[in-house]
């Protein structure tokens, strides 16, 4: 005889809620692993574990289908106990990250929702509390989670659930992500996605003053406001020690891309140059050349030569390694594209593969491929290049 206990409309809505979350959360992520990992390796550097960067991807996708898998089988109800203790467990690991990110300031944007839905700090913190009661009484209450299949029938599910959830994330980091949430996605206008529209509002800081009395030896903190409302500031007694301290207290308008700069290996700025050619244009984005597939670089390469000579297309390779590593990677891979440099975090943020591809015109994305899903030279052209 079932429990009465089972029909609760607090455990029903709590298994709902966290099941629905979990799963959300696990394919947002999972349709980007790669983008993941880069939040992982932010973690790792400020508990200082950077010896694991090299399993972060691997990570990436266990962590993500494991949110998956434990949603899923939160919702049909299969091994409820294992599972209670897995989403406490996993929930409580969230927590702390994220409310020590959000003190501690170190880590402005968890990933919780990837980049689809970014999150500050203390509103990721705020959720996962959330989470976290919720998946406390769910625990409290695993006994009496009552399945919707046979257990045969529910361990099957969750067998399949498993290796769906493993190899979208290994075909998304394959291919590119399925959903493109990236400001540098089909269709976006790079230039038009850099600029701060007038009359747009910008971010608003609060300065915090360290005042000490010179006679009495009292201390004060007050903010800029109450230090020139107060006219503390004109007793000769009050000193400031040491610098105001800036916080920001009111988000403004941010563009979404803010961080790209173009530069040749003298410095010279190209980025207007190169964003606003009316002609179809290759831009190949290798952000470690340490790392790139050199059999990729070769065939793009060939690309390239081939576009230069029959549509005289201008075709440039992105990178942040050093100007000096990269003279000899071209001069050892005889390379005859045009090379320029840009920061590696908006490089990891074009295109989700090293090398990529993005195909632009006029500064629009026109198309964006992986290294392992980019069109052969006729096909290209036969879309691209020929009227």
């Amino acid at each position: 005889m079932k429990d009465n206990k089972s029909t609760s409309p607090l455990v029903w809505v709590a298994r709902i809620l966290v099941g629905l979350l979990f799963i959300f959360s696990g394919l947002i992520k999972i349709n980007d692993p790669l983008g993941f990992s880069y939040k992982l390796e932010e973690y790792f550097e400020v508990f200082h574990i950077t010896f694991l960067n090299s399993l972060t991807l691997s990570l990436s996708i266990i962590l993500c289908s494991l949110e998956i898998i434990l949603g899923f089988a939160l919702l049909i109800g299969v091994r409820a106990k294992s599972v209670a203790w897995g989403l406490l467990l996993l929930i409580i690991f969230f927590a702390f990250l994220t409310f020590y990110s959000a003190y501690f300031e170190v880590v402005q944007t968890c990933g919780c929702f990837g980049d689809a839905i970014p999150l500050t700090p203390w509103q990721s913190f705020s959720k996962d509390l959330v989470l976290l009661l919720l998946i406390i009484v769910l625990f409290s209450n695993r006994k009496n989670i009552q399945p919707l299949f046979t257990p045969k029938t529910g361990d099957n599910l969750l067998i399949a659930i498993t290796v769906i959830s493993i190899g979208f994330g290994l075909y998304t980091y394959n291919f590119s992500p399925v959903i493109d949430f990236l400001p540098y996605k089909i269709g976006a206008n790079i230039p038009a996605e850099m600029v701060t529209p007038p009359g747009a509002k910008p971010d608003e800081y609060e300065l915090t003053y360290n005042l000490k009395n010179k006679k009495t030896g009292e201390k004060k903190v007050m903010t800029n406001t109450d230090y020139l409302k107060t006219n503390i500031w004109k007793d000769n007694n009050w000193e400031v020690v040491g610098q105001p301290e800036s916080k920001l207290v009111k988000k403004g308008f941010t563009p979404k891309i803010r961080d790209l700069a173009i530069q040749d290996a003298q410095g010279n700025d190209y980025t207007k140059e190169l964003l606003s050619n009316p002609y179809n244009n290759l831009v190949i984005v290798a952000y470690d050349l340490n790392k790139t597939d050199d059999e990729a670089i070769g065939r793009l390469n060939a690309m390239a030569v081939n576009l230069a000579q029959n549509f005289n297309t201008r075709t440039v390779m992105l990178t942040s390694n050093s100007h000096q590593f990269t003279e000899a990677y071209s001069k050892q891979h005889h390379l005859m594209f045009e090379i320029f440099y840009a920061d590696g975090v908006p490089l990891k943020t074009m295109v989700r593969a090293n090398p990529g591809i993005l195909l632009l015109k006029n500064g629009t994305v026109v198309n964006k491929w992986h290294y392992h899903s980019m069109p052969k030279y006729d096909d290209l052209v036969k879309k691209y290049f020929q009227e």
